[in-house]
């Protein structure tokens, strides 16, 4: 069984994760020293987000060396110091990669813009101004509020086509030296050692003839897939160089909000390993939003193809603000901690939350990304300010690159770790249940009739049969099955309300305000 299916993948922003040398930015020397902490949450691997040599633009996703570590996050050497003491504690490493876009910075780009007659002219997409001298066609960027795709070169009198920022011109994929060149930088990091890669924007890679009226690029990223499908023959190519190696995996962004759409980069035997299911994420807070989803994918998916699910990254707001309602954040948090971790497919955690972290108000003077999401990517607080300084032990600095949450005194790792009710240990508690649980990890899922403000089913592998049922209401639930008496006598083995008991009969079972329970079935 590939090692991923059964995994917990930990999302890491180095920038905000643990600074080591008081520059109040993280690095990866601060990754290396919480990797202690990783191991005893109990996570499978990380996902490191960009740490290579950027302008920073867009905090590393606008890179001019895809071979390398930028400074500011330390070195190769540091990288491979990670990449030992990480496998050293039966943590793996995933790497994001960025096959769309370069900066503008990038040697390829600042030669393919010198002259029309470059050799690297065809390694991006030029085209000369509509008739009128404005931009080739009405595409707009995803960055920038209603903005054109394209940015005007004055020097060699064309435009240059941007998915997303005018400083991340996009790679052309049709042309085979840019795939050549790309596989290159994938070999560089799957021979230091790194174990899969989790793939930015692959949607984008694909795009229509410019004159092909498809509406905005940003808004309808499958149906540029539909228009000209070359790629699914990238993601086979990509994926033909991770099959040289042994066991690596390749975890796709696929931000489509269909999931007919979505398994149609799964279905296949030589596509994507795992793919990031933006339609849970995007769910509004309810239990029939989550299991329609969930019920969807399942009946959607093939046998051999595998779930990923994950409820926000650093592009997201994280859980505790997102489904906050009437202070009801923290406890939501929870239940959401144990439906991602409970159902079958790989769960992807993004830092801090499983500390209940909430989103930053950051001042206009202090915002730092283009796209306005400094809120969820605040620092880690390590310790409480009270003992650890106004850093929270994530730097020594006095002003770190964003501010620490206010609230860091609680939700830091230090207090959480010495509180058993608290969400870090409930994490951690799911984490090992999970780890010792074939149905968890491995299982069938089984959607269960229920309350309609109750998400439930059976996980199942073998002899182990786990119910798990969770209210997503603000009140107490007296019956949250619909019929309880094919069920009988169980045992509450996790309550998110922390409220346990050796054996119940289901019948009787209530269910408080947000609260979820695992209950081993006999």
């Amino acid at each position: 069984m590939p090692w991923w299916k059964s995994a917990v993948i930990y999302q890491i922003y180095p920038r905000s994760f643990c600074d080591s040398n008081g520059d109040g930015i993280g690095d990866i020397p601060g990754i290396i020293s919480k990797l202690d902490y990783l191991a005893w949450l109990g996570v499978d691997a990380v996902w490191l987000s960009p740490f290579y040599p950027s302008p920073m633009t867009d905090f590393g996703y606008d890179i001019v060396d895809y071979t390398n570590v930028d400074p500011v996050f330390g070195t190769i050497d540091d990288f491979d110091r990670l990449l030992i003491e990480a496998h050293k504690r039966d943590i793996r490493v995933l790497i994001d990669w960025v096959p769309n876009h370069t900066s503008d910075q990038h040697p390829w780009f600042l030669e393919s813009r010198s002259n029309r007659k470059s050799p690297k002219r065809e390694w991006y997409i030029w085209y000369d101004p509509a008739s009128d001298g404005g931009p080739p066609n009405s595409w707009l960027s995803r960055f920038g509020h209603g903005k054109s795709a394209w940015t005007w070169d004055a020097q060699t009198r064309q435009y240059y086509l941007h998915s997303f920022s005018p400083w991340q011109p996009d790679l052309n994929w049709d042309n085979p030296h840019v795939v050549e060149a790309m596989h290159k930088t994938l070999r560089f990091w799957l021979n230091r050692g790194a174990d899969g890669f989790r793939i930015d924007s692959i949607p984008q890679l694909s795009k229509p003839e410019v004159a092909v009226p498809v509406g905005q690029l940003a808004g309808d990223e499958h149906g540029l897939v539909k228009k000209r499908p070359t790629v699914y023959d990238h993601l086979r190519g990509i994926r033909r160089v991770l099959e040289t190696y042994r066991d690596r995996v390749a975890v796709g962004e696929v931000t489509v909000r269909d999931q007919s759409k979505l398994v149609e980069y799964l279905n296949s035997a030589d596509g994507l390993h795992l793919a990031h299911n933006f339609v849970l994420m995007h769910q509004p807070w309810g239990a029939a939003n989550f299991r329609r989803t969930v019920d969807e994918l399942e009946s959607l998916i093939k046998a051999d193809a595998w779930p990923c699910w994950f409820l926000n990254n650093h592009d997201q707001s994280r859980v505790a603000s997102r489904y906050d309602s009437h202070g009801r954040g923290a406890a939501r948090a929870r239940v959401a901690a144990l439906t991602l971790l409970t159902l079958r497919g790989t769960p992807f955690l993004y830092q801090g939350e499983e500390l209940g972290l909430t989103d930053v108000f950051v001042p206009e003077e202090l915002a730092t990304d283009l796209n306005g999401r400094d809120p969820q990517r605040a620092p880690i607080p390590w310790g409480p300010p009270s003992q650890a300084g106004p850093g929270a032990g994530f730097t020594s600095c006095q002003a770190p690159w964003l501010p620490i949450s206010p609230g860091a005194e609680q939700l830091n790792a230090k207090s959480q770790a010495e509180d058993l009710h608290s969400i870090l240990c409930l994490y951690r508690d799911i984490l090992e249940m999970r780890r010792r649980s074939p149905a968890l990890r491995l299982g069938r899922y089984e959607s269960q009739e229920t309350n309609p403000e109750v998400f439930g089913y059976i996980r199942s592998y073998g002899e182990e049969r786990l119910l798990i049922i969770s209210n997503f209401s603000n009140r107490r639930i007296e019956r949250p099955l619909t019929d309880p008496s094919s069920i009988g006598r169980a045992s509450i083995v996790l309550s998110t309300a922390g409220n346990l008991s050796r054996d119940v009969d289901v019948a009787g079972l209530a269910l408080g305000p947000e609260e979820g329970i695992v209950l081993r079935l006999r």
